[in-house]
């Protein structure tokens, strides 16, 4: 048996005081002492005198000290809620974002109730927007792409959880490893510019850079997507990607120039325009 390192109570305010710069230091250091320990926040306030083993108030502590550092909380805990899932995280996938949620909405808005048809989620990173729709669309095909093997692999444990044999993985760039057309091409690709400082900030830092930014070309990702799924899009089939607050109109106009019909813009809960998308014709 480990010897005790402090109660409860006590290791919890010190937490909430070394986070508390943080704008949700006193919630995060909850988070991370009920990760430690295995329970869930309500636990903690009703034993408040619980004794924790040293053991884990040092792997406490050392959660503490990262996140300090800035490093982001999902990947301290490994897990990340996207639409009322639970996904699992490492430093090999971007952070799912609330704002990727209208990507799901604005596919599902297109989606019948019932439908069979066939859906790809490109550079699926976690596997977050292909699992959603799955949840949501059983009896649609969905399949989902990524270049890199060690996000396929963790796309690959969240849709065996949360989605278990509705997500068909892919290793490959885009739509290079699939086959056939689709109803729904969606994606969330890289539109951050290479020297963009926001890459500097934040959870920025920590996460897998080409999932971020395609380059200098902030656009870059987002034209080559338009441009390769006009032909593997069904007569009436939709394309729907999320980029930046700023790319809006860039946005609107490569999918007219190339040919796409009703083309509009989605405003995520802060008012930015966040998701375009647009029909073949």
């Amino acid at each position: 048996m480990e010897n005790s390192g402090a109660d409860l109570a006590s290791l919890l305010g010190r937490a909430r005081r070394r986070l508390a710069g943080l704008s949700a230091g006193q919630l995060e250091a909850e988070v991370l002492l009920a990760h430690v320990l295995g329970v869930n926040r309500a636990w903690l306030f009703a034993h408040p005198e619980q004794e924790i083993p040293a053991g884990k108030a040092t792997a406490f502590a050392r959660l503490l000290a990262q996140r300090e550092r800035g490093e982001p909380l999902a990947y301290l805990t490994g897990t990340r809620e996207f639409w009322s899932l639970s996904l699992r995280v490492t430093h090999d996938v971007l952070i799912p974002r609330p704002e990727t949620e209208l990507l799901v909405e604005t596919a599902l808005e297109h989606i019948p109730d019932g439908a069979n048809w066939r859906i790809a989620d490109l550079g699926t990173g976690c596997g977050a927007v292909a699992i959603a729709i799955a949840t949501e669309r059983a009896q649609c095909e969905i399949h989902a792409t990524d270049r890199s093997a060690a996000a396929l692999r963790i796309a690959g444990i969240n849709a065996d959880a949360l989605a278990p044999g509705r997500v068909q993985l892919h290793l490959g760039s885009w739509l290079e490893p699939l086959e056939g057309r689709f109803e729904v091409i969606v994606s969330n690709p890289p539109y951050v510019a290479g020297g963009d400082p926001h890459l500097l900030e934040g959870d920025c830092r920590f996460e897998p850079r080409d999932a971020l930014t395609p380059g200098t070309d902030a656009m870059a990702a987002i034209r080559h997507i338009a441009e390769h799924a006009l032909p593997c899009l069904e007569p009436g089939g939709l394309l729907a990607f999320e980029h930046g607050f700023d790319q809006g109109e860039p946005a609107r106009r490569l999918l007219l120039d190339l040919g796409y019909g009703d083309v509009s813009t989605a405003r995520d809960l802060e008012g930015r325009e966040r998701v375009s998308s647009g029909f073949r014709s």
